[in-house]
């Protein structure tokens, strides 16, 4: 962890290497979370804005999760390799690529199942966010082939998905926010004075009039977040 002033704002860099790590390598799943969760608690680890969870999760071929209740949380994935395929007790059943997004907003209750069920490893991002208002009816949805010029809205939870790939020397904007939260999910970016590579994400109180320069190419998730 570095915590750095950058023209104003306030950047807590947290390195891939301090996750904590989880799941059951055993049985083909491995699971890097970068906020407290099951064993690793940590008070002053539990949140950043409305998030609540950032996991790297990899599934080898034929594992995954078996159902599992979630509530009062909105679930957003990211499939960076492989096929994932999500049921829950909704009803829905999908197949979520590389460059889809996937949202489970858990509202009062909901159970689900997410495995690796292709012949090739599955990697994926994975958000929890809290909502502004508990409760309410389960929802989800699956948005194919996101644009980098576009991005995904969770006002449930008062947050934005920006998603950005980059040539090498590519320059983009860091959205102007409240809290900002800057996951690299591959390649090698350049965040105000900062290096970030694979697995390194940034969390930026204030940010204003910031960019991330690819130095190699790269793809980030950055979510921007009201409160």
């Amino acid at each position: 962890m570095r915590r750095r002033v950058y023209r104003g704002c306030v950047m807590d860099v947290r390195r891939a290497h301090e996750r904590y790590p989880g799941g059951d390598p055993a049985a083909g799943i491995e699971s890097w979370h970068a906020f407290s969760f099951g064993p690793h608690y940590d008070p002053e680890n539990l949140r950043f804005g409305t998030m609540i969870a950032c996991n790297e999760e990899r599934l080898a071929p034929g594992a995954g999760f078996d159902e599992h209740p979630h509530s009062h949380t909105e679930i957003v994935t990211w499939v960076t390799e492989g096929t994932l395929t999500h049921r829950d007790s909704t009803g829905h059943e999908t197949v979520v690529l590389p460059g889809d997004v996937q949202r489970l907003s858990a509202a009062a209750g909901v159970r689900h199942v997410e495995r690796n069920e292709g012949e090739t490893p599955l990697t994926f991002v994975q958000t929890w966010l809290a909502p502004l208002t508990p409760g309410g009816t389960p929802s989800y949805e699956t948005v194919h082939g996101i644009a980098d010029s576009t991005p995904y809205a969770v006002p449930e939870a008062g947050a934005m998905l920006h998603v950005r790939r980059l040539a090498a020397g590519e320059r983009t904007a860091v959205p102007d926010a409240v809290y900002v939260y800057v996951h690299v999910v591959r390649g090698e970016v350049r965040l105000g004075p900062e290096n970030l590579g694979p697995g390194d994400a940034a969390r930026i109180t204030g940010a204003e009039g910031m960019e991330a320069v690819g130095l190699t190419p790269a793809e980030l998730l950055l979510w921007e977040m009201t409160t």
